[in-house]
């Protein structure tokens, strides 16, 4: 029965967020996209000798997977879609989550209600998995090649689980020395550091064009964190709504009598 009620709340949650995001997205990031993909096709068209290297490594991956080309989705109703379907799946994920952890929360007898134990969650979330990593690896316009894409990826996966380790060790242990093993999870990837920025956009320009560009930068930065932290707030008040009309009452129910949730045997059953 808790199964089936997470799963049905967290479809709700990603429904309702990833309208939300998917309208915000066509606002904020998606001008700042289009406006920064002019700038990489003139780039394409006329490539310049600092991003030589850049070109042969992508010839080489090219050849090497035999010459196949990414997909990706038509402008329009298609990338709408996609960009849609894309949204809820991961505020599907992130719903199941946080609702997991809300639940875990309650079992372990916390005393928070439904809103002050969401909003500490998705503040954690927010924290894991958007500020901290970006401090390393800020999101970048279309055409900033920011290293290769297996350090990037790694990086971002050492800094987040290292941020979540920070946060987990604050809430779940006592005693000064979880704010000793909290600050070395978050200083362990900076110490590693993130992968250097190959090639910039901006070095094909000069002038007028080129400071657009770093405008542009600047602004993406900015319409990122803004919808990331739109992403947890939305996330945060359906989960709230959600957890105490659906899985509250069934956790506490299991919690009061740990056997409601299993069946009678069959010979049992009138």
């Amino acid at each position: 029965m808790i199964f089936r009620r997470l799963i049905l709340a967290a479809l709700a949650m990603a429904l309702l967020v990833g309208i939300l995001q998917s309208s915000l997205q066509q606002l904020q990031t998606l001008p700042i996209i289009r406006a920064a993909e002019k700038f990489e096709n003139q780039k394409a068209a006329a490539p310049s000798p600092v991003t030589a290297a850049t070109d042969v490594l992508a010839y080489e991956s090219k050849h090497d997977h035999g010459g196949a080309e990414a997909w990706e989705p038509a402008d329009g109703i298609e990338r709408q879609v996609w960009t849609f379907v894309a949204n809820v799946l991961h505020a599907f994920s992130m719903a199941l989550l946080m609702l997991a952890v809300m639940a875990v929360c309650q079992w372990r007898g916390s005393s928070l209600g439904a809103f002050p134990l969401a909003a500490c969650v998705t503040a954690a979330g927010w924290f894991s998995l958007h500020f901290w990593p970006s401090l390393g690896l800020p999101a970048e316009i279309p055409g900033m090649d920011a290293g290769r894409l297996a350090s990037r990826q790694g990086w971002w996966m050492l800094a987040a689980g290292c941020a979540a380790l920070a946060c987990a060790s604050v809430a779940l242990m006592r005693g000064p020395f979880r704010w000793v093993v909290a600050a070395g999870g978050l200083a362990l990837p900076y110490v590693v550091g993130a992968p250097d920025i190959v090639a910039d956009l901006a070095t094909n320009f000069t002038g007028e064009t080129r400071a657009a560009l770093h405008q542009l930068s600047s602004a993406f930065f900015w319409a990122t964190t803004w919808l990331s932290l739109s992403f947890w707030v939305s996330l945060g008040m359906a989960g709230s709504l959600a957890f105490e009309r659906w899985l509250h009452p069934a956790v506490a129910t299991l919690l009061a009598h740990p056997n409601a949730g299993h069946a009678a045997p069959y010979g049992n059953r009138q």
